[in-house]
């Protein structure tokens, strides 16, 4: 473990929407999948899913969107498709991302509670080459419930070997946020374009206007 400089034990960092520009490649590819099965896709669909376990998201396919088969299928089709599009290299990633976690690195321990499942989370890593600084992942399909609750994020605390207290999350989304909060976990916002947290959720945070402004000060006042 990193000799800390910084009053967090640990920063934690989500991945979509917050490391990689994934959230809309889901929406695509969700959307994608609806019209190739012509079925509509609900307005309400994107932001329900965010932050839901692969067995949360893929059930509400199943079952509220009206996806064939069953959640297990639809989840291994819908990964399959994101997986393709990291393999291709058209995830973009944020920027100062790659600089942010490698400088949080520094000053103490770093780990990954994301929604996405693991072969995705472990793809966005090697995308960033951030993988030998990462010291926990979490992928909510390993835990019981996905965002907003904070198992996730307890998880990863837990496997850091630290007080989720001490710990700084990372992220974008509401969702992302409300688990963090209830773990409780300061808070550290970069809101997106892409279905942005309310302004309710904003007034719990730090919100920053990119990755770059992820610094020691930072930390040091947020403490």
């Amino acid at each position: 473990m990193p000799t800390t400089r910084s009053p967090f034990q640990a920063v934690i960092f989500d991945l979509d929407g917050t490391l990689v520009d994934s959230e809309i490649v889901w929406e695509v590819v969700r959307r994608e999948m609806a019209e190739t099965d012509q079925i509509p896709w609900p307005d309400e669909a994107t932001p329900a899913m965010m932050g839901m376990s692969t067995v949360e998201w893929s059930t509400y396919m199943a079952t509220t969107v009206g996806f064939a088969g069953s959640p297990s299928e639809v989840a291994g089709r819908t990964i399959d498709l994101m997986r393709q599009r990291y393999l291709a290299g058209t995830i973009p990633i944020l920027p100062g991302a790659r600089e942010a976690v490698l400088w949080m690195a520094e000053l103490g321990s770093v780990g990954i509670a994301s929604s996405s499942p693991l072969v995705l989370i472990e793809a966005g890593m090697e995308e960033l080459r951030i993988t030998d600084v990462i010291n926990a992942h979490v992928s909510t399909e390993q835990v019981e419930r996905g965002k907003p609750a904070p198992d996730g994020y307890l998880r990863c605390a837990e496997l850091l070997g630290v007080d989720p207290t001490r710990c700084m999350a990372v992220e974008d989304s509401s969702n992302g946020i409300r688990s963090a909060l209830a773990a409780g976990m300061a808070v550290v916002c970069v809101p997106p374009a892409f279905h942005p947290p309310t302004p309710e959720l904003l007034a719990q945070c730090t919100v920053l206007t990119g990755l770059d402004e992820l610094t020691e000060e930072l930390l040091q006042g947020i403490a």
